[in-house]
């Protein structure tokens, strides 16, 4: 019988084996300390949502896209248009940075954290260093920015990824890229296809507040009693309200 607990990977501050912390956990605990210190210190998940079959898909296309013209050591036509100078990066180990339980990963020593998230891709200028690229998927009739309030959470991806590269001594530049897939809603016809304009969007991250995040997220899970929910944390409100009217 399934349980409502969860009783593999969490955190034990007693233990001394590496501890292995995605990059969407550490996103969690800067939404909500409690949601965090609930899913990895007592195994109570938030929900599950279905996945997004539709973005996968187009994830999918795009590196295969793009490793076509890694293959070939030249650029997209879409990276010629926008006025990128650099190809599409090679290495050995870019299939096992894309896996999503693996990743990139770095050993964070003051909290014994094997930190870890999935890249989409990596470009290399002329100099050698490198850009973290993030692929997204969307449909809106509006302008494309990264100045959306939820759209703060790519940035700190972005940034995240950097870091962990940088702890992996590769030269990384602070200009990342967005390449955002628009889907079109807006014709008269489907026709059993969609159609999708394609947009560069560069970004000059910041990762020097990951290190403090991490020592955070670390002493949340060492405390003895969960924290405080966040401010506006729909799970936290929800529990909230479901236990008043269960009691």
């Amino acid at each position: 019988m399934a349980t409502a607990t969860r009783t593999r990977n969490l955190f034990d501050p007693a233990s001394k084996e590496p501890y292995k912390l995605s990059r969407t956990k550490l996103e969690m605990f800067l939404g909500c300390p409690r949601c965090f210190y609930l899913d990895r210190r007592s195994g109570i998940g938030r929900p599950s949502t279905p996945p997004y079959t539709l973005n996968i898909a187009v994830d999918a296309l795009m590196k295969r896209e793009f490793d076509f013209h890694r293959a070939r050591k030249e650029p997209h036509a879409l990276m010629k248009e926008f006025g990128i100078d650099a190809v599409p990066f090679s290495h050995p180990k870019l299939d096992e940075w894309r896996e999503n339980f693996h990743g990139m990963q770095a050993l964070h020593e003051p909290t014994n954290f094997l930190f870890f998230g999935a890249v989409d891709d990596v470009w290399e200028g002329p100099e050698g260093s490198l850009h973290i690229v993030d692929y997204k998927a969307t449909s809106t009739p509006n302008e494309i920015s990264l100045e959306d309030e939820w759209k703060q959470a790519y940035k700190r991806q972005m940034e995240i990824y950097q870091w962990l590269f940088r702890r992996n001594a590769f030269p990384v530049s602070d200009i990342g890229y967005f390449v955002f897939v628009n889907g079109d809603k807006e014709l008269d016809h489907f026709g059993g296809k969609l159609e999708f304009s394609m947009q560069i969007l560069p970004y000059t991250a910041d990762d020097g507040w990951v290190e403090e995040a991490l020592m955070e997220a670390h002493a949340c899970l060492c405390r003895d009693l969960p924290p405080a929910a966040a401010s506006g944390c729909e799970w936290c409100g929800y529990r909230k309200a479901a236990r008043g009217v269960e009691s």
